[in-house]
């Protein structure tokens, strides 16, 4: 039987609850599909600050470093809000990634078909087929630039810089590029560069490499009018290529156009098959315990995992079947409506479970 290694972190809030369906469904999967998974657990974000002092510890990056992959609940809530920047639960995350060389955020915003009807975007602008790729950049720009505060003309004042070297933007638009290729190979690059000198370096490179991969139809876009085109006509896009700052705030409009947040995983890849994989939601400290959390993402997100890192593709597409089939039948809060059976987190994942047996071979 083939073996796996995985390192967890569940996080903080919802983050738990969300793992442990995930898992129970990863155990169903490796059943059916002749692979065991060995799970190694350890802390990141707040809980990990409340217990070590830091929200990265050193133990936790070894672990990572010795799995074949990570799975990532969430990090973050109100109780750390005022700690310094570098002892927040995010500086956790972003360190990680620094950590790993995970340079590389997958992030699809894919219509499921029993939830059409939840997007708050007309059924004839988003069709029952939308399936959006977004690449975005991790570990530079702004996130990762020199930051600070000072005094300009006597008053308080901070800063965020945001630089990208060519090789961290010929990486990123590489993947961009290769995606494309096995979709519907068109990329389109979104940047700022009638303004910023950054982008414009981002986009003279990501134009010249466009010479690499002829069978790709590259275009550029504005980030402001991408953001109003992703409304206005989102079927335009296949795969969309972008720096941190704005990957990060457009596949958050992007969710929407799906229904719910609570429904969209991530990849976060290097040079190789190793990665991390969590949904893009946060934390949600305010409903964490009362067990209705959405799980979906979550188990979207190991199903991810099963693909990219794992090379389970069987598996992995069982399970998105089986998250389909889900749907028709029951629904979490967040996505809930008349006609359909409302459950809470674990019942969501019991059923994606059962389904994911019904749907092997």
């Amino acid at each position: 039987m083939r073996t796996h290694t995985l390192a967890v972190i569940h996080g903080d809030g919802i983050g738990p609850e969300i793992v442990d369906e995930a898992i129970k469904v990863l155990d169903k999967a490796g059943e059916i599909y002749g692979f065991h998974l060995k799970y190694l657990p350890c802390l990141m974000g707040g809980i990990a600050i409340d217990e070590t002092g830091v929200p990265l510890p050193p133990e936790t990056i070894a672990i990572c470093k010795r799995a074949d992959a990570v799975l990532l609940g969430a990090v973050g809530g109100d109780k750390w809000d005022t700690l310094p920047g570098h002892l927040r639960p995010e500086a956790g995350l972003l360190g990680l990634r620094a950590h790993l060389g995970l340079y590389a955020n997958l992030r699809p915003a894919k219509i499921h078909k029993p939830l059409a009807n939840a997007s708050p975007i007309k059924s004839e602008i988003i069709g029952g087929d939308l399936d959006i790729m977004i690449v975005r950049e991790l570990t530079g720009g702004i996130y990762f630039g020199e930051r600070g505060r000072k005094t300009v003309d006597g008053v308080p004042a901070a800063f965020d810089t945001e630089c990208y070297t060519v090789p961290e933007i010929e990486r990123i638009a590489r993947v961009g590029f290769s995606i494309a290729r096995t979709r519907g190979k068109r990329l389109c690059n979104v940047d700022k560069a009638n303004v910023l000198e950054s982008s414009r370096l981002w986009r003279e490179t990501v134009t010249r490499l466009a010479e690499e991969y002829p069978g790709v139809a590259l275009t550029h876009m504005y980030v402001d009018n991408c953001a109003m085109q992703l409304v206005r006509s989102p079927r335009q896009f296949d795969v969309i290529v972008t720096s941190n700052m704005f990957g990060d705030i457009l596949s958050d409009e992007a969710s929407m156009l799906t229904g719910s947040i609570g429904m969209l995983p991530s990849a976060s890849l290097g040079g190789g098959s190793f990665g991390l994989y969590e949904p893009i939601h946060g934390s949600a400290p305010d409903i964490a315990g009362q067990g209705i959390a959405n799980p979906l993402a979550m188990i979207l997100s190991a199903a991810m995992l099963l693909r990219h890192s794992l090379g389970e593709s069987e598996a992995a597409a069982a399970i998105e079947a089986a998250v389909n089939a889900a749907l028709e039948e029951v629904r979490t809060p967040d996505i809930y409506e008349p006609g359909y059976r409302k459950v809470g987190t674990a019942e969501m994942g019991d059923r994606v479970r059962e389904l994911t047996e019904e749907a092997s071979p």
